[in-house]
């Protein structure tokens, strides 16, 4: 089920707790946990409705300006029932929490076995240890370019690297992926001695904003947070890539950290 940027804002806030859709049948189940930019968003509720009996009241919990917008937008593909979902914001995604946890030898020593386990099921041979190193040696690369460098289809290989970060062993960027410090724990027991790195960025890391406004702000020296807060929201704005979701999406998460941008 997608869910639009500003509407996951507006779920996380509370301010949007429904969400209409035409589907020939359901495609989310009360209980569903989705992942999203924001964390896990879960369905309390799916009703078939008859798109005339929707009230203002539920046009403003889906977010809408008006009954006839949501009338509007379930117009598309009318031979497919209309249905109502109950979503609410359910907290951070798990898998946040376990990238940063730094496992002892006998985790190492399951996730190991678990890793081996991917390997043998491969038809395509061992990949895990060397989808790891490469994404350490090249962090925040391009998935087509890191797939390219070991002949491997973009989608596979994008494939295989969720099956790490399920693990919590990688992190999805905007741009590319870089080993978590559980992952880089993981590849470390493998060695003789720990890999040498390139610091973190110390700070809060920027929130999901898309690559082209990534790119604008690692280009103007930003990386945290922190550094975000240092600038004015026209200057922002002013950078080619950084549009308005960008922006929008940068403020919440500034909000959340107790700051702002600068003033003028």
């Amino acid at each position: 089920m997608m869910i639009r940027p500003a509407e996951l804002a507006a779920i996380r806030a509370g301010t949007i707790d429904l969400a209409f859709r035409r589907w020939a049948r359901p495609r989310v189940v009360v209980g569903t946990r989705m992942r999203t930019g924001i964390g896990l968003v879960e369905v309390t509720a799916v009703d078939e409705v008859d798109p005339a009996a929707i009230t203002d009241d539920e046009a403003r919990r889906a977010g809408a300006t008006s009954r006839g917008a949501i009338v509007r937008g379930l117009a598309a593909r009318a031979e497919h029932p209309a249905w109502r979902v109950g979503l609410r914001y359910a907290g951070p995604d798990p898998r946040e929490a376990l990238r940063q946890t730094i496992p002892g030898p006998d985790e190492i020593e399951a996730i190991t076995a678990r890793l081996d386990r991917l390997d043998r099921a491969s038809s395509y041979g061992a990949w895990t240890r060397a989808t790891l190193d490469l994404v350490d040696a090249h962090p925040e690369v391009r998935a087509p370019d890191l797939a390219a460098l070991v002949g491997r289809e973009t989608g596979d290989f994008k494939r295989d690297v969720r099956k790490l970060k399920e693990l919590g062993l990688t992190e999805s960027l905007d741009i590319g992926y870089r080993l978590s410090p559980r992952g880089e724990a993981v590849v470390d027991a493998g060695l003789t001695e720990p890999r040498v790195r390139a610091g973190r960025a110390s700070g809060t890391p920027l929130p999901r904003i898309g690559a082209p406004a990534t790119r604008a702000l690692r280009g103007a020296g930003l990386t945290t947070l922190e550094q975000v807060a240092e600038w004015p929201e026209s200057r922002l704005s002013a950078l080619h890539g950084v549009g308005p979701v960008a922006v929008d999406r940068l403020r919440e998460a500034l909000a959340d950290r107790g700051l702002t941008f600068a003033g003028p």
